[in-house]
């Protein structure tokens, strides 16, 4: 018996949980592969209502809007000012998900015929309030009703403000609440304290989009519009975008919402969106999550980053086709900007973390510069976060107010965190697993000791070590086109849904070949069929798998690869193990 002795990037491979009476009776009720159903096994389904509302949920299965609070005094506010002929403003964050919401409000709103304008602030770490900084806008514009979008939870102070000034105020976000809750019309947010909404995980646009809903219903009950007048589904693109955006969790009624999000782009009428397509080398029938988080999401959030989020809103209500392709080209120059300022940020971190080894030894990793752009950090702590496998903090300091994104792991949620150390903050928000905060230059060192020491108080070592958690073994027989296409039952992929990873023993049968400078070429066989394996990123491991008939255990995720119109089945190798007697 070969035994595994070394791992190449010291990932801790989880084996899956095999339960075989459960894995064949799923095979038995739903007539599906047995590797399939492994992996059904292997991310904790328990039942066959479960497994059959996970693969074959309709919109029809959708949550009813009315299961939020204070949705009846939502609604009854907005037809109010329809009936009044009253201006609304709809204030978005300033990201993929805000940029969405907003434009799915203020189109449906006008689309009723409403009134409405949009404010997307670009938000930097010198300019911390939150709503405020649209009041004068809204006076300017004569608007009576303000409604939030992916925002407002936090901003307690700030709404009272608003209400003030005689405007009232609907928030309709996602973010965990803090201690106040804001005093205005209505609050929308799943998250809330005994929110009887059975979905927890909507995102802000998604929240959006029930609003929409529970006003379609009401207009179309009380007889003001046809049933025919408004189809929702139109929305759905929107929808899926900022979900996927936003590392919505791809489950419950979300996985629904995206799954015919996907498909509404395919017939989306939206020149901004087609123009945007265009530009990224996407085409709308093809579309899929990974087109979306990769190329179109983050030329929209380009704009929050470094340029005006306003023009992502005014990009996806354009109709006219040479003004949306100025501005889907404006949209990607942006992006190569950001890129660049990405990069040149990015290895300022690495080289301090190579200088500073003993930042390793901590359980957290908390770094502070005024060299780097506050709207690249949420992306360098997600990297680092994900590279180093620990909760991460990165600080970008502007004239004494210093602006933080978090990014952490499953066994350090960080809220409760935030909420101690509070007093060192000017002000946070966001989730468990990803928040933004602002905090005073003089309070860094203070709330960096804290975060660390807490870190390291509740993280084991086992927990800050990378793991790969495979869901089924696989034998090369099985990998056919057939079964690819039947792995599609459980698509769209995404956050709380990754594309499985399988693993199997396999024999290096030629020395692998350096593609695009970092990835590597595997020549991969089992009982005499051979499979190319492809490893991105993995290049600098090509010396340990320099030698012919190589036992290996690999890792992967395997794809049907087109070249010159021939598809062939391709391995996508995450990791490997070299066997030896």
């Amino acid at each position: 018996m070969k035994e595994v002795e070394e791992e190449k990037q010291n990932l801790l491979w989880v084996y899956p949980n095999r339960k075989e009476d459960w894995q064949k009776s799923i095979v038995n009720e739903f007539n599906i592969h047995p590797v399939t159903a492994q992996v059904l096994v292997s991310r904790g389904f328990s039942s066959f209502e479960e497994i059959y509302n996970f693969l074959y949920a309709k919109l029809p299965n959708l949550h009813s809007p009315d299961l939020m609070s204070e949705m009846k005094n939502a609604v009854d506010r907005i037809i109010h000012a329809l009936q009044k002929n009253e201006t609304v403003l709809i204030y978005g964050d300033n990201d993929v998900d805000g940029i969405t919401g907003t434009t799915l409000l203020v189109e449906f709103i006008r689309l009723i015929g409403g009134n409405a304008y949009y404010y997307v602030p670009h938000r930097t770490s010198t300019t911390p309030s939150v709503i405020t900084d649209a009041l004068e806008y809204a006076i300017e514009k004569e608007c009576s009703l303000l409604i939030t979008v992916d925002c407002g939870i936090t901003a307690a102070k700030e709404i009272e403000e608003v209400i003030k000034r005689k405007i009232d105020v609907i928030i309709s976000d996602h973010h965990e609440p803090t201690d106040k809750i804001p005093h205005c019309i209505a609050t929308l947010n799943p998250k809330l304290i005994n929110s009887t909404y059975p979905n927890r995980d909507l995102t802000g646009v998604g929240v959006a989009f029930k609003l929409a809903h529970a006003l379609t219903n009401e207009l179309v009950s009380t007889g003001k519009i046809r049933s025919t007048e408004i189809d929702l589904k139109r929305f759905l693109d929107l929808v899926a975008l900022g979900t996927i955006a936003d590392m919505g969790i791809l489950s419950g009624e979300n996985r629904v919402l995206v799954r015919y999000g996907l498909r509404q782009f395919a017939m989306t009428k939206r020149v901004g969106l087609l123009k945007l397509m265009d530009i990224c080398e996407v085409k709308p029938q093809e579309v899929n999550t990974t087109d979306i988080a990769s190329k179109i999401a983050p030329r929209l959030n380009s704009l929050g980053r470094i340029a005006d989020p306003q023009k992502g809103v005014e990009l996806m209500l354009m109709h006219d086709s040479v003004s949306a392709t100025h501005l889907a080209k404006e949209l990607d120059d942006n992006n190569s900007k950001r890129q660049q300022i990405e990069r040149r940020d990015s290895e300022d971190v690495e080289i301090y973390i190579k200088a500073h080894p003993q930042i390793l030894q901590q359980k957290a990793i908390v770094l502070h510069s005024d060299k780097w752009h506050p709207g690249i950090i949420p992306i360098i702590s997600a990297r680092l976060s994900k590279q180093y496998n620990r909760p991460t903090l990165i600080i970008a300091v502007e004239g004494g107010i210093a602006k933080g994104s978090i990014r952490t792991i499953p066994e350090f949620p960080i809220l409760s965190g935030l909420h101690k150390q509070s007093e060192l903050l000017i002000n946070f928000g966001g989730h468990d697993y990803a928040a933004g905060l602002m905090i005073k230059e003089e309070n860094i060192l203070q709330f960096k000791k804290c975060f660390i020491e807490q870190a390291n108080r509740i993280l084991k070592n086992d927990d800050i070590i990378p793991k790969l958690q495979l869901d089924a073994r696989v034998e090369f027989e099985d990998l056919t086109f057939e079964f690819l296409d039947s792995m599609q039952l459980l698509e769209p992929y995404g956050t709380g849904n990754f594309p499985p990873i399988l693993y199997t023993d396999v024999v290096q049968t030629w020395l692998p070949k350096v593609v695009g400078k970092t990835h590597l070429k595997l020549y991969l066989e089992q009982n005499e069929r051979m499979l190319e394996g492809i490893g991105f990123g993995l290049s600098e491991h090509r010396s340990k798998l320099a030698k012919k008939n190589l036992d290996l255990q690999i890792a992967f995720t395997p794809h049907v690869n087109v070249f010159l119109n021939k598809s062939s089945i391709q391995l996508l190798v995450k990791d490997f193990k070299i066997k030896s007697n």
